[in-house]
C-alpha cells in the first residue's frame, strides 16, 4: 500500500467525502486511446475544501487511490477546480482497457456520502458524441449529435443537465430530440439563455456522454463579429495598399532605368565626339615655316634663278653685263606702317 493511499484512507475515515453527482451510478463509455472530461459538482459551501479524483480499488469500499488533486496534473490525469461554477473537472487522456473501472469525485467534508462513476473503455463506445464542447449565442440555438451502438437502439434517449439533474426525453419549448433510429439522435436547443451554460449528457439507457455548453452574450457576439469585419476591412485595405506600393515601385524602377540609359548614352556620344576631334587634329598639315615668324604669310614670294658666270681668266676684265645678276625681290610691308 502506497503512502499516498494510506494518507487518503486516514483522511477518508476522519472527514469522509461527498460527490454531488446523480444518486445512481454513472457509466461513461470511451473509445480506446480516447480522452474523457468529467465534471464534478459541489455545493458553494465547499469551495475551500480539497478536491480529489481517485480510483476505487476492487474489494475496498471506503478507500481509493488518489490519482490527482485539484489544479494539478499527474501522468494522464488532470484536475482543474472552477470555484465560480462550483465544480471541478477531471480529464483523462489516452485511455486503455486497463483504465476501465470505478472512480470517485471526492470533496473532503464531514459526511460519508459516495456516488461513484464508472468508466468503461471500448473499441466502439456504447454512447458517444460528435463534439464534447459546443457554443452558441444568446437567443440562438445549438445542435448536438449523440451516437449509440446497435445494442442500445431500443433504449430511452435523454438529454440531461448535470447541475439540476433535469432531463428531456421528448419535445419541449426549448429542447427538441429527434432519433433517426440509425444509431444516432440529435438534440436541438433553441432560444438559448446565458443561464443555459453548463454540462449536459447524452443519455441512452445507463450510458452517458458529457457535453459542455457555452452560451455567449449577444452584445459580445456582435462585438466579435464587428472585430472580424474590421479585421477583414483592414486586411482588404492592406492588400490594396500593397498593390499601390507595388505600382509605385515599378514606376520608380522604370524612371531610374530611363535615367541610367540617358546618362550612358550621353557619355558614349561625348567620348565619340572627342575621338573625332582628336583624329582631325592629327591629320591637319603643318603650315609652320622655317622662316622668321615675323614674315607675313600673305606676302608674295618670288623665286629667281641666280646664274654665276665664272671668269676664265683672272686678268680678263669683266664687262658690266657679265657681272650683273637679276632677281625679283619681295618687299615686305611691315604691319607697323
Amino acid at each position: 500500500m502506497s503512502i499516498t493511499r494510506f494518507i487518503f484512507i486516514i483522511l477518508w475515515l476522519i472527514s469522509g467525502a461527498q460527490c454531488k453527482t446523480d444518486d445512481e451510478l454513472k457509466v461513461f463509455s470511451v473509445q480506446t486511446g480516447g480522452s474523457l472530461t468529467i465534471p464534478c459538482h459541489y455545493d458553494t459551501q465547499y469551495i475551500q475544501q480539497k478536491k480529489y479524483w481517485c480510483y476505487h480499488a476492487k474489494g475496498e469500499y471506503k478507500s481509493c487511490s488518489v490519482l490527482a488533486s485539484a489544479n494539478e496534473t499527474k501522468g494522464r490525469v488532470s484536475v482543474i477546480d472552477h470555484p465560480d461554477q462550483s465544480l471541478f473537472t477531471v480529464t483523462m487522456t489516452n485511455l486503455q482497457d486497463q483504465d476501465s473501472g470505478k472512480y470517485w469525485c471526492v470533496v473532503e467534508i464531514k459526511s460519508n456520502q459516495k456516488n461513484p462513476i464508472y468508466v468503461r473503455i471500448q473499441s466502439v463506445p456504447d454512447v458517444s458524441v460528435v463534439s464534447s464542447s459546443v457554443s452558441g449565442d444568446e437567443g440562438g440555438n445549438i445542435s448536438v449529435k449523440c451516437l449509440y451502438s446497435s445494442a442500445y437502439k431500443n433504449k430511452h434517449k435523454h438529454w440531461c443537465r448535470y447541475k439540476d439533474k433535469s432531463c428531456y426525453s421528448s419535445q419541449s419549448s426549448s429542447v427538441e430530440i429527434s432519433d433517426d433510429e440509425r444509431e444516432s439522435f440529435t438534440v436541438l436547443m433553441s432560444g438559448l439563455m446565458l443561464s443555459d451554460s453548463g454540462w449536459y449528457f447524452c443519455s441512452v439507457g445507463d450510458r452517458q456522454a458529457p457535453v459542455q455548453l457555452t452560451v455567449t452574450c449577444k452584445a459580445h457576439s456582435i462585438i466579435n463579429k464587428t472585430e472580424v469585419n474590421t479585421d477583414t476591412d483592414s486586411t482588404r485595405d492592406l492588400k490594396q495598399y500593397g498593390h499601390l506600393r507595388l505600382w509605385h515601385l515599378l514606376v520608380v524602377l522604370l524612371l531610374l532605368l530611363l535615367l541610367i540609359t540617358i546618362v550612358i548614352t550621353t557619355i558614349i556620344l561625348r567620348n565619340k565626339h572627342k575621338r573625332n576631334n582628336t583624329h582631325i587634329t592629327h591629320e591637319k598639315p603643318d603650315t609652320t615655316s622655317d622662316t622668321d615668324d615675323s614674315v607675313n604669310p600673305e606676302c608674295d614670294v618670288t623665286y629667281s634663278s641666280v646664274i654665276k658666270l665664272h671668269q676664265t681668266k683672272a686678268c680678263h676684265p669683266v664687262s658690266e653685263e657679265e657681272n650683273v645678276i637679276y632677281s625679283s625681290v619681295c618687299e615686305q610691308v611691315s604691319d607697323l606702317d
